[in-house]
Order: structure tokens, then sequence, then C-alpha cells
């Protein structure tokens, strides 16, 4: 489900009777829209009905699988969540109750998540026979270090919301219910952002974390030069100089909202 609230869209997982369990039609549908945004979205939340964020995959699609149609099933994860990490907008999820196995994986794709303090962080494939496949082996580590998603997968630790934010999970802790008005605020704040510096963030900025440092350097220097090239960019400094802009300074956080 879609609500379009210019200039940020909310998309919504709408599947509670199963704790939002992702089947194949959702996946593909959120690839769809997040591979080709409507006009005037700069922005996304993505959100979820009910107590859950996910509960991970729907495992009835798995149960007869030939070897090769389970690698095709992966990589068709893969593409879609693709879709969201390298689209055109900045996604910000709002993460509460389960988030787990290929729902981690999809919450991973985003680019900012917010968590109330009912998350909790689990990957129980192993417990299952099964092996994750909708990216976390490449996206978590990065996270929390490839010996703590060991420790998930092979003992089936669980996370809550607050070591899931401590270890990088989550950049935002919500109150309890607070987490969708919490990532409409920030996707409204990315979203006042120049169009190509956030798509420059988008795009350059994971692939230069992957870089040796020259090539990282370079790209940098590319990427600033375009950014800067931009017309917003140009406005955008012009109101600072004038001093219409507001400058930076400390914020403070209440407690149960922290950064």
């Amino acid at each position: 489900m879609v609500d379009i609230r210019p200039p940020v869209a909310v998309v919504m997982l709408d599947r509670p009777a199963k704790r939002n369990a992702l089947d194949m039609e959702t996946v593909l549908a959120l690839g769809s829209f997040f591979g080709d945004p409507p006009d005037g979205v700069a922005a996304a939340v993505l959100t979820s009905s009910g107590p859950h964020f996910s509960a991970g995959l729907d495992l009835s699609e798995l149960t007869e699988t030939s070897v090769f149609e389970g690698v095709l099933h992966s990589r068709s994860w893969h593409r879609p969540f693709d879709a969201i990490q390298f689209g055109k907008i900045p996604v910000v999820s709002a993460l509460c109750g389960a988030v787990i196995g290929g729902g981690l994986e999809l919450a991973l794709a985003t680019h900012i998540r917010v968590a109330e303090p009912s998350a909790f962080y689990a990957l129980p494939e192993g417990s299952r026979g099964i092996f994750v496949g909708g990216g976390a082996s490449v996206r978590l580590p990065r996270l929390i270090g490839v010996h703590r998603m060991m420790d998930m997968m092979l003992t089936g630790r669980v996370l809550d919301a607050t070591e899931g934010h401590d270890l990088g999970i989550s950049q935002y802790l919500a109150t309890d219910g607070g987490g969708l008005d919490r990532a409409i605020e920030l996707a409204t704040r990315i979203a006042e952002n120049s169009p190509v510096t956030n798509y420059a963030v988008l795009q350059a900025l994971p692939r230069i974390a992957d870089m040796g440092a020259q090539e990282g350097l370079f790209v940098e220097s590319l990427m600033a030069a375009v950014s800067q090239g931009s017309d917003e960019a140009k406005a955008l400094l012009r109101e600072f100089l004038a001093g219409r802009a507001s400058k930076v300074a400390a914020t403070t956080t209440t407690p149960g909202a922290t950064p």
C-alpha cells in the first residue's frame, strides 16, 4: 500500500495476519515502486501494518524448490532490494516488532532505519536448514561484523532494539508507537536536500567505501564537482552566503528518541 504525501511517499507492508512475511508478489511490488518512484517523490518511508515490521520470507514458497529454482528465487530478491539501496530516492524504514530473516534483509536495503522499543532482530535460517538469500551476508557484516552475524545464525541469538541500535542496525531509536512519525520527519528533511546530492550519496558513498583509498578519493572529487555544478547546489549556497539558510547547531534529544 502506497500513500503519496509529496515530497514523501509512505510505502506500507500490509500482510499483518502473516506478520508481514514477504512473498514474491510483495518483493516484486517493492522493486517496481522503488525502481521507478512517481514524479514529485523525493524520499520515501517504508513501514508496516500491525505490530511487526516483517517476520521474513514466507517459507511456503521454498518447500518444494530445486537447487536451481532456489538460486533464481534468491536472485529475484536481490534485484528489488538493490532497487531500494541503489535507487533514485533515499528510503527511511520504521521498524517495530519482528525484523527477522528476510524482513531484516529488507530493512538493511533502506538507507536510514528508525526502530521502536519493540523491534527485535534475528536470522533464524540456521535452525530451518537454509541460508540467507536476500542480501544479509553482504549488508549485515558491514554493520555489525562477520563474527556477530555468525553468532546470530549459529545460535539463533536475538538482538533487541537497544542492542541493534548500539551495533548500528538502526540509526535512530523512537518512542513506542513513534517510529512512523519520526521516519516521516526524517524523510521530509531529506527531501529538502538537492536531489543531485541525495543521488550522489546513494550511488557513490557505498561504492567508495568498497574502493581502495586513492580510487575512492578520485571518485569523491568527481562527485563533489558534479554536485557543486548543479543549479540546486548553487541556489542553496547563495542562500547560505546571504544569511538566509539555517546554520548547523547542536541538538538535544529526548529519552527514547535517540539518534
